[in-house]
C-alpha cells in the first residue's frame, strides 16, 4: 500500500479500540480493489468525542466507523442522520461528504445480510433474541421488517418492554419475557431462528452459554454476534445437534461491507473481508 498526499483516510473510533478487526478488514478490501484509501483506529475517550469529530471534519477524513461507547454521543456532531440511525439513536458509520458529516447505522443491516447470505432468510419466521441492549435494538429493528414474530428475552424485562414498545408501529407481534432457563426452554420449542446479542460466551468466558445444549434442535438457525472466539459455546452446541449456524464474524463483515459501500460507492469484496477477519482472529 503506497500512501501519498492523495490517499483517503478512514478510521474507527471507540474506547477501548485495540481489539478491533476493522483495520484488517477494510484495508484488505481497499487493497483488493486498488483504491487509494487507508484505514486506521483511534482510541477516543468519551470526554473527547466532540473534539474528535471536529478534528475528523477539519482533517477531511472520508469515513468513520463508531463503536462503543460513542454510537449515541456522535449524533449531536453530525449534519445529517439517516432514518434508521435516527430511530435507533445510534450511529456506527459516518461519511464526510461535501463538507458535511453524514451518519448511518449498518448494525442491523449487517445482521440481516449475514442471515440471508448464510441461507437463513428471516422472512415469515419466528425469531428468538437474547438481550435488549444497543446491538439487539439495531438487529430487532431490521428483523421486525421481515420476521413474523420476535421474542425478546432479557434479564431486565423492563428494557425488553421498552424495545417492544419502540417497535410497535411496525405492526408485528413482539413478545418479551425474562432471560431465565425456564423461559428459554419454553420459548425455544417453536422458533425458527435464535440470536444471541449479549456478550455471554465472549473471550475469556468461552465456556459460557445462555441455553442448555439439550434445548437446541436440528431445524433451528443459531446466530451469535460474539466473534471472539470464532466459535462460541453456543455455536459449538448448535453445530453438535445439526443446527444451521451463523457466527459473529458474518455480522461484522456485512456491517463493514455496508460502510465500505457508503464511503467508496463500490461493491465490497466480501470474501476478501472475511478472509482478513479470520486471519486476524487466528493471530489472536
Amino acid at each position: 500500500m503506497a500512501i501519498s498526499g492523495k490517499t483517503c483516510v478512514c478510521a474507527v473510533i471507540g474506547d477501548p479500540i485495540e481489539h478491533s478487526l476493522s483495520p484488517a478488514i477494510q484495508n484488505a478490501a481497499f487493497n483488493a480493489l486498488n483504491l487509494d484509501f487507508v484505514y486506521t483506529a483511534f482510541r477516543v475517550k468519551p470526554s473527547e468525542v466532540v473534539n474528535a469529530l471536529a478534528g475528523i471534519h477539519a482533517l477531511g477524513i472520508v469515513g468513520l466507523n463508531v463503536t462503543m461507547p460513542h454510537k449515541e454521543a456522535v449524533i449531536k456532531c453530525l449534519d445529517w442522520v439517516d432514518e434508521t440511525a435516527k430511530f435507533l439513536k445510534s450511529v456506527n458509520t459516518i461519511h464526510c461528504k461535501d463538507g458535511k458529516l453524514l451518519g448511518y447505522s449498518t448494525d442491523g443491516i449487517g445482521a440481516l445480510k449475514a442471515l440471508k447470505e448464510n441461507g437463513a432468510d428471516p422472512h415469515g419466521k419466528r425469531v428468538l433474541m437474547f438481550g435488549a441492549g444497543g446491538a439487539t435494538r439495531a438487529i430487532a429493528y431490521a428483523l421486525v421488517q421481515e420476521a413474523d414474530e420476535l421474542v425478546v428475552l432479557n434479564r431486565t424485562v423492563s428494557e425488553a418492554q421498552k424495545l417492544a414498545e419502540s417497535l410497535k408501529k411496525c405492526g408485528k407481534k413482539i413478545i418479551v419475557d425474562s432471560l431465565s432457563p425456564d423461559v428459554i426452554e419454553e420459548k425455544i420449542s417453536d422458533v425458527d431462528i435464535l440470536l444471541n446479542t449479549t456478550s455471554v460466551g465472549m473471550k475469556p468466558n468461552i465456556n459460557q452459554s445462555l441455553i442448555a445444549s439439550n434445548n437446541l434442535k436440528s431445524d433451528l438457525t443459531v446466530m451469535d454476534i460474539v466473534y471472539n472466539p470464532f466459535e462460541t459455546q453456543l455455536v459449538k452446541d448448535a453445530k453438535a445437534v445439526g443446527a444451521k449456524v451463523v457466527n459473529g464474524v458474518e455480522m461484522l463483515i456485512y456491517q463493514g461491507a455496508a460502510s465500505f459501500e457508503i464511503w467508496t460507492g463500490q461493491q465490497p469484496p466480501v470474501q476478501v473481508m472475511r478472509k482478513a477477519a479470520l486471519e486476524q482472529l487466528n493471530r489472536g
